[in-house]
């Protein structure tokens, strides 16, 4: 029996979602729920895939000065003041267990320009301008063009950010694994509404071990 959604570790490519300092800081305003719970675990599923040489492309975003790109639940909230995301700013910076050894720092130009940055061999930076990574971005474009039709999920944010990167993935055709120890906010019921819609989940360690070629997805450790 074909198994439409079985991810394809050959054509696999890594997105981090919303791995960012601001998501991350202790008093920051749009902290992510868990975020404390997922540095480690996304830093192992980013270096498995460095060590294998797979993209990785990290999924950002900005919030202007003048809310004019915020989305509507937040614009009122940056138009009265609050500074978290800026272009330029450290808080727009990723963290680092996540960014690439002698990253640039990013160009929030280039990005808001619709520009793809490179920060290492193999691993790119993409502006979204709401919660998901495809949306009125060039990451299908990206994908296409290096032959990806899997793609593995994590960061912060599943509520908005994680989840609406999910589904557009989903309806684009791309199979999807996530690492929920590796995604800040996943519950339990967020784990089986994925798995409804044809979401692979694995443990860091099978990922790990997937990735590196010595473990069929899923298979226990």
């Amino acid at each position: 029996m074909v198994d439409y959604t079985m991810p394809e570790r050959a054509h696999t490519a890594l997105l981090t979602v919303d791995a960012q300092r601001d998501y991350f800081a202790q008093q920051s305003p749009v902290r992510s729920t868990g975020c404390g719970q997922v540095r480690e675990p996304l830093r192992q599923v980013v270096e498995a895939f460095r060590e294998q040489q797979l993209p990785i492309f990290h999924l950002i975003r900005f919030y202007r000065a003048d809310a004019s790109n915020v989305d509507l639940c937040r614009r009122k909230a940056v138009e009265e003041g609050m500074r978290v995301l800026m272009p330029g700013s450290m808080g727009a910076e990723l963290i680092p267990e996540v960014a690439p050894a002698d990253c640039p720092r990013i160009d929030p130009h280039l990005l808001l320009d619709g520009g793809v940055q490179a920060l290492a061999d193999g691993e790119e930076a993409i502006y979204k301008p709401r919660w998901g990574g495809f949306y009125r971005t060039p990451l299908e474009e990206r994908l296409s063009v290096l032959g990806v039709n899997t793609v593995v999920i994590c960061g912060c944010n599943f509520a908005t950010s994680g989840r609406a990167t999910v589904l557009e993935a989903s309806e684009r055709d791309f199979r999807v694994v996530m690492v929920p120890e590796a995604c800040a906010g996943l519950s339990d019921e967020g784990q089986r509404e994925l798995c409804r819609v044809g979401v692979h989940l694995m443990r860091v360690d099978q990922c790990q071990g997937w990735i590196a070629g010595r473990k069929n997805p899923g298979q226990a450790a």
